[in-house]
């Protein structure tokens, strides 16, 4: 029996109950730690349950799905592609004989829209289900149901490494009947833990790259560590730059231990030697692909950065980026948990048992941050393009679902209800990401199949991303073989992708691109000898018609700054080849949270007329009629997207267009772009008067309304209005009295009167710049006789009152007149009548006669 192998290990105990949850309920949920031995041993033990049929486990990592084949073949003492095979994108070890096969999750979903009854397939076990990618919570989702509805008699085993399992065994019996969880015990060895946070306080972590004072801090502790313990070290660092930079930290260990890194970038010679004890003390700096599903043999010590990267995506932009973040309590568990798997062992965390308090108590799925074009893809495909019908562990967000069915809608790949369509099924088959796939199929009749394949495989495959921004560049590496490693990588992917393509878009390599010539195009600007495109041409159409938006133009010639089609400004890294160019296709760019700019990482020059052609979704011709630069402007404009490629004068703007356009600028710039009249002024200050006196029934002529209600009273001049120049010549005077209805108009004078008449018969102008105070300013001999303040607004408001000296400065301000000339006047009196003797001063003002004059002098 395949379970027969000599390896005790906890989890073996427990694998009968795990058979028997199958054989009663066809499924069940198998939690167990790390170091227990559930990748390895679980299949063994389902394999001899289901015999005669093959056993299919699904790893979220492909460099672990190979290291769980090489583990079962080597207890087994086979090789891989006996009993024990795997299936990883690009390659695939399998015979006549295998009955246990390790693929990734993605590979199972792809299956699984092959033929969901998974013919000749007894069980399916979901490893590290807790991880939650993409790929992971569709296989199970989908899964779930072929089960459902297909294939009664299929197993389906869900394994984790974390103790939060009732959400999956729900999932997996669906209407209220979760199913068996079976629980291993812990690892048999215990794993010390050792704070060794870091002396002084560091950057944290962020879209940027890790502080270098950490990253001393990691080296300083594997040291530690190396002279504290012993066995080999595991060391998490967050991506593979920090792999490097840590490793150059430690070369002049070289003589005394072996470094060796482990990330998924690695081709799988390299992975494999990591994992293989070499005879001497060994240091693996790994990124979190070391987490769950690997033993490492040999470790018996941890040292944990603390740092987890992961994606992030700028809906409204289109851009990805890397974030670091801090690791959470689960995964900072599963880390040590490589200390202990083969003897007690010890794990140095970088960081202060305080911190570790704080941290997320698991790690972010990744459907809450991703780009979700694929994931709604393959819905679409599987004919459920909401997932509501699905056993999916959480819903996907509204609005990155909404960004994901606008780009498939795009594509063509769904029609309006969300369904998938043919061009889309041909899409979801080519096995990439919906932007790759489509261009690869529109791509290849236009470049060449192989081409189009190259170039798509290049940006589909991360693992062979080389040094520089220089897409072309980095493509001509691959083809000269300089990475041997890389370079097979990337032919497997190439012969995949080829392989992907419908028959009827497979043209004869080197044919003329087709309907690539457009209008002011050279034969030099598009084609090379024979008629075949230039490689930069090549790669920056087949980029462009991957992601059109990204399409860039430079800011100014011979610059590194950029405005790409999506309306984002890009900027090449200082140094880049590229800059200078006029015209990019940027295939990798990520924006940093609350950067300006987004940082071009991958990208090929292009000329306009190839960007026109990628673009040409984006491209419009229009009309414009616009209020710009302070006036309005009518042209003719071809852009696109966010880029303005050319415009002309239009000869004849329709009128409406030229109105509405002077409204958009009156609103813009405010009512100074009219003529304010005294009369204008003046008239504006009494409405305002009326409406505070008199209430809402009184027009609102502040400048928020007017602008607000502009066609109702500026309504027949602005229909005439053609430019800026036109409002400066309207009457605004008479366009206000527009807002008056006929009564209101009558009683206007009435109500607030342009001038008052005082006793002396002179008729003053009354002031309303406060319309709560209304002031007339009349000279104090002007007003003999006067009782009292005059009224307005029907007699409720009293005029403030300037009373002025015969020089005409203010010598009181009163609105109650006849208090003043018992209290206030024989004190005015006493001071200025030394000062104006011609003018008359009397003592009881009231009984005075007024005069506008003052005294003729004695000859």
């Amino acid at each position: 029996m395949l379970s027969d192998v000599p390896l005790d290990l906890p989890v073996r105990p427990v694998l009968p109950a795990v058979v028997e949850a199958l054989r009663a309920t066809g499924s069940g949920v198998l939690v167990a730690p790390p170091g227990t031995g559930k990748t390895t041993l679980a299949p063994l033990a389902v394999a001899d349950a289901v015999s005669g049929r093959r056993v299919v486990i699904a790893q979220p990592r492909r460099v672990a799905a190979r290291a769980a084949a090489h583990r079962m073949a080597a207890l087994l003492g086979e090789r891989v592609g006996g009993r024990i095979g795997y299936a990883v994108r690009g390659e695939r070890r399998v015979g006549p004989d295998t009955r246990i096969e390790v693929v990734t999750t993605g590979l199972l979903v792809r299956r699984l829209h092959h033929d969901p009854e998974l013919p000749g397939v007894g069980a399916v076990l979901l490893d590290e289900i807790h991880e939650r990618q993409l790929d992971a919570d569709l296989a199970l989702a989908f899964a779930v149901e072929a089960r459902a509805t297909l294939r009664p008699d299929l197993w389906l085993l869900a394994m984790s490494a974390t103790p939060q399992a009732d959400r999956f065994a729900a999932l997996l019996g669906g209407a209220g009947r979760p199913v068996p969880i079976v629980e291993a015990q812990a690892a048999l060895h215990p794993v010390e833990r050792i704070w060794a946070p870091p002396p002084r306080p560091v950057a944290a972590p962020g879209a940027g790259r890790v502080d270098p004072a950490l990253l001393d801090h990691v080296a300083a502790t594997v040291r530690r560590a190396l002279h504290e313990r012993g066995g080999d070290v595991l060391v998490f660092l967050p991506g593979a730059g920090e792999i490097a930079s840590v490793a150059g930290r430690l070369a002049d260990l070289r003589d005394e231990v072996a470094l060796l890194p482990l990330h998924g970038r690695l081709p799988g010679t390299a992975q494999d030697a990591a994992l293989r004890p070499t005879g001497h003390r060994r240091v693996v700096l790994a990124t979190a692909v070391a987490e769950s599903s690997l033993t490492v043999p040999g470790v018996r010590v941890v040292v944990d950065a603390g740092l987890s990267r992961v994606p992030r995506t700028d809906l409204a932009r289109g851009l990805g980026a890397l974030v670091t973040v801090p690791v959470s309590r689960a995964a900072a568990t599963q880390r040590a948990g490589r200390a202990g798997r083969e003897a007690p062992g010890a794990v140095y965390r970088c960081w202060s048992e305080a911190t570790h308090a704080r941290l997320a108590p698991q790690p972010e799925p990744e459907i809450a941050t991703a780009d979700l074009t694929g994931f709604a893809l393959e819905l679409a495909a599987w004919g459920d393009p909401d997932g509501t019908g699905l056993a999916l562990p959480d819903p996907p967000p509204p609005a990155a679902m909404t960004v994901a069915r606008e780009t498939l809608t795009t594509l063509g790949a769904v029609d309006a209800d969300g369904r998938i369509t043919a061009r889309g099924r041909a899409i979801a088959a080519a096995g990439a990401h919906p932007r790759l796939a489509r261009a690869l199929l529109d791509g290849a009749g236009r470049v060449g199949a192989s081409r189009a394949a190259e170039v798509v495989a290049l940006l589909a495959e991360e693992t062979v991303a080389g040094p520089g921004d220089d897409l072309t560049a980095l493509w001509r590496r691959l083809r000269a073989g300089t990475d041997p490693a890389a370079t097979a990588r990337w032919r497997a992917e190439v012969r995949r992708l080829r392989a992907a393509l419908p028959a009827d878009v497979r043209p004869t390599e080197g044919a003329p691109p087709g309907r690539l010539r457009r209008e002011g195009a050279t034969d030099g600007a598009y084609a090379g000898a024979g008629g075949r495109l230039p490689d930069d041409l090549a790669a920056g159409l087949l980029v462009g018609l991957a992601y059109p938006e990204r399409l860039a133009r430079a800011r100014r010639a011979g610059g590194s700054s950029y405005l790409m089609t999506g309306g984002t400004a890009a900027e090449l890294a200082p140094g880049s080849g590229l800059a200078g160019s006029a015209w990019l296709a940027i295939a990798v760019a990520d924006r940093s949270p609350g950067a300006p700019t987004a940082r071009v990482r991958l990208a090929t020059p292009v000329d306009e007329a190839t960007a026109r052609e990628a673009g040409g979704s984006l491209l419009r011709e229009e009309r414009e009629v616009a209020w710009s630069g302070g006036d309005v402007v009518a042209r003719e404009v071809v852009r696109l997207g966010a880029i303005e490629l050319a415009d002309r004068p239009l000869a004849a703007p329709e009128p409406e267009l030229l109105a509405e356009a002077v409204l958009t600028g009156l609103r813009q710039d405010g009512l100074g772009l009219l003529t304010w009249t005294p009369a204008a002024t003046a008239l504006r200050e009494r409405l305002a008067f009326c409406r505070q006196a008199l209430g809402d029934g009184w027009p609102e002529v502040t400048d928020p309304a007017l602008l607000a209600d502009v066609p109702r009273w500026l309504g027949p001049e602005l229909a005439r209005a053609r430019r800026r120049a036109d409002l400066a010549r309207i009457d605004v005077a008479a366009a206000l009295r527009r807002l008056l209805d006929w009564r209101q108009a009558a009683r206007l004078d009435e109500l607030a009167p342009e001038r008052l008449a005082v006793p002396s018969g002179s008729r003053i102008r009354v002031d309303y710049a406060d319309p709560a105070a209304p002031v007339l300013a009349v000279k104090l001999q002007e007003t003999f006789g006067w009782q009292d303040a005059p009224r307005i607004a029907g007699g409720r408001v009293p005029v403030l009152l300037h009373l002025l000296s015969p020089a005409g400065r203010p010598v009181a301000v009163t609105a109650d007149l006849a208090s003043f000339w018992r209290v206030g006047y024989p004190q005015v009196r006493a001071e200025l009548r030394g000062r104006y003797p011609r003018h008359p001063w009397p003592e009881d003002p009231t009984t005075a006669a007024p005069t506008r004059h003052a005294t003729p002098r004695r000859r």
